[in-house]
């Protein structure tokens, strides 16, 4: 009993600033992340198992209402980049009314900035929805954010999407696993590596133009398909590659912690995330539940990506947003499926983990934008658009 009681007084300080610390994480979040932090890393994994053994997701079904309609859809606006073709539903099920089909949440004077489609998950899970978002490199530039843990430390990128960003952002999500060792590669911004750049590992890179592209690093560029170069402004990795030249990587079935990391295994139907890129550079962001690494591979790769990395998991922090960005603060927000457990204004409190944010690049289109004219904004135009990222 002396050793417990011992054990509760050492930990008492670090426990309680975890869970008071600033930002919308659940306790059970915060009660996870602290574990992980303090050497309780198989124990957490190990009760995410078991809960996951007691609660798996059922199969068989259809989505509760069917297959739901964009929250805040926009009249299509084409622009040079035109709408994908729709996403093939799972397993060779037929179609439900609105399945697959592209609808556009972001307009601009010079094309679709933003679409999205849902879909169910597989031919198993059909009661489901995983929601699919696109988004076009011509129009919106990414934001690597680092968070007040992951990776802690003192940046010029705020923790999270401020009110100078809020202006022009368009989607948010969260990013890679634990980079304390669960996501298996390093974190790179601002010109300093907050973790170290792991060859052969699934990376996420921003380009000072506000591109953004997916990869197997490298050190040179005939040794990855990503790597440092002077125009690098961020990097963040996470695992082995998903989808490389199409193809889902055939590990997703057979792979490990060495492949996946430490969770609750890559068979597991959980909430999961993923993020690539099309051959035209588009960018494609996949979040829902019900997910196996391989059936998220697949709906990242019917969905057009080539290259492509797995994200977050568990539904603590698998989430994506987007907004109607208005030229003011705190602009409209939406879930992006249904199941989601984090609210919409998560990314726009302070964050304890990183995340991606992507933003319009013009502030003449979000001055155009169609929420701007519900809303007009008082004020010179060069006050509406947003600060331009750290290394822009």
């Amino acid at each position: 009993m002396a050793i417990i009681l011992l054990l509760v007084v050492l930990t008492a300080p670090s426990l309680t600033h975890a869970l008071t610390r600033p930002g919308s994480d659940s306790v059970a979040a915060r009660l996870a992340e602290w574990g992980r932090d303090h050497e309780l890393g198989p124990v957490v994994t190990w009760l995410e198992a078991r809960q996951y053994d007691l609660h798996q997701p059922p199969t068989g079904g259809a989505p509760p209402g069917g297959i739901p309609l964009a929250a805040g859809a926009e009249p299509d606006r084409p622009g040079a980049r035109p709408a994908p073709p729709d996403l093939p539903p799972p397993g060779g099920l037929s179609p439900l009314p609105g399945e697959g089909r592209w609808q556009t949440v972001v307009a601009t004077p010079h094309g679709d900035a933003v679409r999205i489609a849902s879909v169910r998950p597989d031919a198993q899970h059909t009661s489901f929805v995983v929601g699919v978002i696109w988004m076009d490199p011509a129009l919106v530039r990414g934001v690597l954010h680092p968070g007040t843990v992951d990776p802690g430390g003192h940046w010029s990128t705020p923790t999270s999407v401020d009110a100078a960003e809020q202006r022009s952002v368009v989607t948010a999500f969260s990013a890679g696993f634990r980079l304390q060792g669960d996501s298996h590669g390093g974190w790179y911004s601002e010109g300093r590596e907050a973790r170290r750049l792991v060859p052969g590992a699934a990376s996420l890179v921003i380009r000072r133009d506000g591109t953004t592209d997916v990869g197997t690093w490298g050190a040179t560029p005939t040794t990855g398909e990503v790597h440092m170069t002077p125009d690098v402004t961020s990097v963040r990795q996470n695992l082995v590659p998903l989808v490389d030249d199409g193809a889902v990587n055939p590990t997703c079935a057979t792979g490990g912690t060495a492949e996946w990391g430490s969770t609750v295994g890559q068979a597991a139907y959980i909430h999961r995330s993923a993020f690539g890129v099309t051959p035209t550079g588009a960018m494609i962001y996949v979040g829902g539940p019900a997910l196996s690494v391989c059936t998220l591979g697949d709906l990242l790769r019917s969905a057009g990506a080539v290259r492509g990395m797995e994200l977050d998991i568990n539904p603590a922090w698998v989430s994506g947003v987007y907004f109607h960005p208005d030229g003011r603060p705190h602009p409209d927000a939406f879930r992006l499926f249904p199941d989601e457990q984090i609210g919409t204004q998560h990314y726009l409190q302070t964050s304890s983990r990183d995340f991606l944010s992507f933003d319009l690049r013009s502030p003449a289109d979000v001055a155009a934008s169609p929420a701007a004219r519900r809303h007009p904004v008082s004020g010179p135009p060069q006050q509406r658009g947003r600060a331009r990222p750290p290394g822009s």
